[in-house]
């Protein structure tokens, strides 16, 4: 197997963290990229790949920052291969009337322009040497809405039909596009969700057997491993115990 460039953002945890572990079981070169150093340290003194593994404090939300990580990187890790679009959150779970505007403004930030920056910065480079990979981390949440979900689910619609997009403007070309887009499971997710609240974090996955981290990291490599020729344009995916809900009825005045 051909040892890959790949950069991750968000991958001091969850998604990110797992397919690092996964990536580098396999001898890719990595690039790592998380607001939280100190956990990129500990995850790249961990790791163990021939190849070699760079970190970079990253806030995907800053589009300067962006382009100072991709634009200085060392020479080995220029030519970058896959990129995964992992950085991502969502914020409370009030109805629209209710929310905090600050909460929607940081998955809009983090979410969208994140992705979008990230991906302006790297995928020139895939166009002109005529191969890569992008990888958008998206969610059911941005095909199947829930009470709650309102702006997470807006950013992550977004993130879906931005890779259909891609995929179009990208015909003609030999780099790939792939939309991942996992239900339940259980990673900080929830945790950053109600703001550090444990109690809150921990009821809901109550009673359930939900996804993992590395459930997702499976699906990623199983993807950026498809021969050449080969697009998986998306995966949804979710736990047994979930599933769609019923068509909301409200009866009464």
């Amino acid at each position: 197997m051909p040892v890959k460039t790949i950069f991750i953002t968000g991958a001091s945890a969850g998604f990110g963290e797992a397919c690092a572990r996964k990536f580098a079981t396999e001898g890719h070169r990595l690039i790592l990229t998380a607001r939280r150093v100190g956990k990129l340290e500990k995850l790249r003194d961990e790791l163990v790949t021939a190849a070699g593994i760079h970190i970079a404090q990253l806030d995907v939300r800053d589009n300067a920052e962006v382009e100072a990580v991709t634009a200085f990187l060392p020479e080995d890790f220029r030519d970058i291969d896959v990129l995964l679009n992992n950085a991502g959150l969502a914020l409370g779970l009030e109805p629209a009337h209710q929310v905090n505007l600050e909460d929607w403004e940081v998955m809009v930030d983090t979410n969208i322009k994140g992705l979008m920056y990230c991906t302006r910065a790297i995928l020139p480079g895939m166009v002109e040497r005529n191969r890569g990979h992008i990888v958008n981390i998206s969610s059911t949440a941005g095909t199947w809405p829930y009470p709650g979900g309102n702006v997470y689910g807006g950013t992550k619609a977004f993130v879906t039909q931005f890779s259909r997009n891609l995929r179009a403007d990208l015909h003609g070309s030999q780099v790939r596009v792939t939309c991942i887009q996992p239900g339940m499971a259980q990673t900080e997710f929830s945790n950053v969700r109600f703001k550090g609240d444990q109690e809150k974090a921990d009821g809901v996955y109550a009673g359930v057997n939900p996804m993992t981290a590395e459930d997702i990291a499976e699906a990623v490599v199983w993807v950026v491993n498809r021969p050449a020729h080969l697009n998986i344009n998306s995966i949804e995916m979710m736990p047994v115990n979930q599933a769609w809900g019923p068509l909301a009825i409200h009866r009464g005045a």
